[in-house]
């Protein structure tokens, strides 16, 4: 059996796959990012061994977590719990819990599960996205994660989109997460004259019912979704890309989302299926139980 832990900045869920990927067990507790790393290790800790008590047996455990450890280090890097970064969080846990792990960035997670049981279970190689708070994703060939050299495989929400647009966390202008996160999207709207007190879900709402100024922002929204995806398809070409975070439910961009991917893409047409996730929040811890596969329990 394998345990999957989430490591969100607000809630840390876990879950127990059987060998054939059923859901046995599942819990959610707070994240006590303010009483600091140590806390967050115990509080994983307790939620491994109430498993393992009630599953009456020992399990893998794999950790999806925001941010990545550095290939230089070995100390996580990028992560939005703070107290996090900087820390050997992979050792730390090793030595905590007297076993190996295996530890991926969420939007890992996410893409493999999406591939493995998911959207993109009948294809070999699956770009997953992550449209949320930030901009994410993943690589799966043929059932396993590409994480790349140095950890960063699929982190296209960090290429430089529009080179004099917003600041971005990383130091750079313009990465695409500046523009099509949730954040982005309002941001935009915000620049463009719209009420700041209104975030994506609200301008999407608004585009929907015919207000100028908000689908005025959805369009170049979806132009911005259409150039940058399309780097990704002109780069790795992947048989299907699935789509996760709080912007896949808009449906439009299954629609003229991909219209623009096709009109960037480096071909006479877009053959690839853009695809909406199937397990939706559920992915992420899904795909950190499924970073150990069944057959090397």
């Amino acid at each position: 059996m394998r345990i999957g832990i989430d490591l969100g900045g607000t809630k840390i869920e876990g879950v127990v796959l059987d060998d054939c990927g059923a859901e046995c067990l599942r819990k959610r507790v707070d994240t006590p990012q303010s009483e600091g790393y140590s806390a967050i290790l115990r509080t994983i800790a307790c939620l491994v061994a109430s498993f393992e008590a009630e599953a009456g047996r020992r399990c893998t455990i794999g950790i999806g977590t925001p941010g990545a450890i550095s290939a230089v280090t070995g100390r996580m890097k990028n992560s939005n719990t703070i107290c996090l970064n900087d820390q050997s969080l992979l050792e730390d846990l090793q030595a905590l819990l007297q076993r190996p792990l295996r530890i991926a960035n969420d939007a890992n997670c996410f893409a493999l599960s999406e591939a493995l049981d998911g959207a993109g279970k009948d294809h070999d190689v699956v770009f997953g996205v992550i449209m949320g708070t930030g901009v994410g994703g993943g690589i799966v060939l043929n059932g396993r994660l590409h994480p790349g050299r140095q950890h960063i495989g699929g982190e296209w929400g960090h290429n430089i989109l529009e080179w004099n647009g917003p600041d971005c966390y990383c130091g750079q202008k313009g990465c695409v997460e500046t523009l099509i996160s949730g954040p982005g999207l309002a941001a935009d709207y915000h620049r463009h004259g719209g009420n700041r007190a209104f975030k994506a879900h609200d301008i999407v709402t608004l585009a929907v019912q015919g207000d100028a100024l908000a689908e005025a922002a959805m369009q170049r929204f979806f132009e911005r979704f259409g150039r940058a995806l399309a780097m990704v398809v002109n780069i790795l070409d992947p048989d299907a890309i699935v789509l996760g975070g709080g912007l896949s439910n808009i449906e439009r961009l299954y629609t003229e989302g991909r219209n623009r991917v096709a009109h960037y893409v480096f071909n006479d047409q877009l053959t690839t299926p853009i695809l909406k996730n199937i397990h939706g929040d559920s992915s992420g811890v899904r795909g950190a139980a499924q970073l150990w596969r069944s057959d090397e329990i």
